[in-house]
């Protein structure tokens, strides 16, 4: 059986605290997905693609799961029907 969890925020832009959620969440699910919020009414420092870009390059290569980012622009708990989340 597969864990997936989904983490959200703005992550604009990612920080170190973030990372260390990401790579401690691996331990007890085989998935995170690292939810970027597409967020109107901010005013980001970040561009969203920049943004995943730069989660993404932090990411890479975190724990023994799998971490991916993703956008969203739904509700969270549709986001996390959506892609079968077990734990958010």
């Amino acid at each position: 059986m597969t864990r997936t969890a989904v983490y959200p925020g703005s992550f604009d832009p990612i920080t170190r605290g973030h990372e260390d959620l990401v790579r401690r969440s691996l331990r007890f699910a085989d998935r995170v997905i690292v939810a970027v919020a597409e967020n109107g009414t901010k005013e980001p420092l970040f561009t969203l693609e920049e943004g995943v870009a730069v989660a993404g390059k932090v990411l890479r290569g975190q724990g023994q799961g799998h971490a991916e980012i993703r956008t969203f622009g739904v509700l969270l708990v549709d986001f996390a029907r959506e892609v079968s989340a077990d734990v958010a």
